[in-house]
């Protein structure tokens, strides 16, 4: 798991099509299964599911988040270079740094200070950290000693030197998530102080140098990216996925910005369907309907095609989450522990690339993959992520919650340590017929399943950000009043809520 080709398609892999036909090296499309898994009713898992989780009491689920948040925060403070602001993909095992984490970084700066987990003056000393080099680094179209090329950055950097990693993608979606953190800074340091006054004139200028339009080989969609080897990269964020907040910011650019009839084509192979009685636009793994809205607030808000189903992207979510647990509930495919207590099916590691016999029935187990079930899709290993539950507090916390520490009280230092969850498990593998497998990654508990033994950056991230909505809507209260999101929603035709209240104030 730590070679980076293993790790570089976990963007790419996951949203692409070509030219509208499913690419069978991504990962999870909004189509066909792709057929890695026999569709056939397995055999009954060997134990019984565990009861539903107990509701917990409001002093307790406060107990439990108020924890769970610290530590999750903490990846980040303990992790951090803190002389250039990166943070590491992963953790505790020697890693790169990926740019969507330190997005996340960004983000939770202003957490800790709100919460007081750190100063102010130490959150505005980490942000400026990461913002300058940034705004220094070198960028061109040289395959080596380049961060970025105009003005997106590589998916992964060198921790130490900010370099390209490897021969990783100049990722549109990457920077994106990078671009949210530095904006959710601009908004958060308002203060008439020289360093804060940095912050936001930084964040504007490397804002205003991306040059969304350089990545549009198949326009009016955005390509995933670029490399110098090869260039375009032949696949486009389409359908509903993470690249609701690329359109966006892409359309709401002052200095670049794309046509508006990217919003509509993005959709265009977005599927309406029933899955387990919740009707909703259909993205399988929970991750796609987490990303853009840790940091847009669609609360009430509508575009065309939320109008035509009377539904918004948050209502949306929430209805995605509960046909997962559903899905969960049934366990159609028999694997151990799923039920009302264990459930969250989202792009995360996992124990081993192997098909190995479970109940006499091949599945094919994987390391880091995009996991999820939707009537478009359904891929799934028996590992599930804590992460997929807390993405999805803001939606359903009546049943994330209890789930979650369920989790947390069931399997202890085994999921949850000192950076909150570790980022997967899979009690189906220990009672597989071939227990004694070897891993590539995590550790077995004989008896239980296996446990990973990292904390994945852009997980911890995307929960923390969640977590902090849920609780108080911190980030979406802040960039509710930013004038370039609020632009690219209006090109996207969004009406009502607080987008009109924002439009109606003087």
């Amino acid at each position: 798991m730590n070679d980076f080709r293993q790790r570089q398609g976990r963007r790419g892999f996951r949203n692409g099509r070509k030219q509208g036909a499913v690419v069978a090296f991504l990962a999870l499309l909004l189509g066909t299964s792709t057929g890695c898994f026999d569709s056939s009713r397995p055999a009954a898992p060997k134990n019984p599911a565990p009861p539903p989780p107990p509701a917990l009491t409001a002093e307790a689920g406060e107990a439990f988040l108020d924890d769970l948040e610290r530590r999750t925060f903490d990846f980040f403070h303990q992790t951090v270079n803190r002389e250039n602001g990166l943070v590491p993909d992963r953790a505790p095992t020697p890693s790169f740094s990926s740019i969507a984490a330190v997005g996340f970084a960004l983000a939770a700066w202003p957490i800790g200070a709100e919460r007081g987990y750190i100063t102010r003056d130490e959150a505005i000393e980490l942000t400026l950290a990461a913002l300058r080099f940034f705004a220094g680094a070198k960028q061109g179209p040289e395959k080596t000693g380049n961060t970025g090329y105009k003005g997106f950055f590589y998916h992964f950097l060198d921790m130490k030197t900010g370099e390209r990693f490897g021969e990783v993608e100049l990722s549109t979606i990457d920077t994106t998530l990078l671009l949210g953190g530095m904006l959710f800074a601009q908004g958060y340091f308002d203060r008439q102080d020289p360093r804060e006054e940095e912050i936001r004139a930084t964040v504007e200028k490397l804002y205003r140098a991306a040059q969304w339009k350089e990545f549009m080989p198949r326009a009016p969609l955005v390509s995933m990216g670029w490399k110098p080897e090869e260039g375009q990269l032949d696949y486009d964020w389409r359908g509903l996925n993470e690249g609701m907040l690329l359109y966006l910011l892409a359309m709401g650019s002052p200095t670049h910005p794309i046509d508006p009839a990217a919003w509509p084509a993005y959709f265009e192979t977005a599927e309406w369907d029933d899955y387990y009685g919740q009707e909703h636009l259909q993205f399988a793994p929970l991750f796609g309907h987490h990303y853009s809205q840790a940091f847009v607030d669609f609360r009430g808000i509508k575009d065309d095609l939320g109008r035509k189903h009377d539904i918004d992207y948050f209502e949306n979510s929430r209805r995605a989450t509960l046909s997962q647990l559903a899905y969960a509930i049934d366990n159609p495919r028999g694997f151990e522990g799923y039920g009302e207590a264990y459930w969250g099916l989202s792009a995360c590691d996992g124990p081993v690339d192997a098909d190995i016999a479970v109940n006499g029935r091949k599945v094919k187990f994987m390391t880091y993959a995009a996991r999820g079930a939707a009537a478009t899709e359904v891929r799934d290993d028996g590992t599930l992520t804590p992460a997929a539950l807390m993405g999805s507090l803001p939606f359903a916390a009546d049943v994330v919650l209890p789930s979650l520490a369920a989790m947390k009280d069931r399997f202890g230092e085994h999921l949850y340590g000192k950076w909150g969850f570790f980022d997967a498990f899979n009690l189906t593998l220990e009672v597989s017929d071939e227990p004694d497998v070897k891993l590539q990654h995590g550790k077995r508990v004989p008896g239980v399943g296996w446990f990973d033994t990292d904390v994945l950056g852009i997980d911890n991230g995307v929960s923390l950000l969640m977590i902090e909505n849920h609780r108080s809507g911190l980030i979406w209260k802040v960039l509710r009043k930013n004038e370039h999101l609020r632009r690219g929603l209006e090109k996207a035709d969004f009406q009502g809520g607080w987008l009109s209240e924002a439009q109606s104030q003087p």
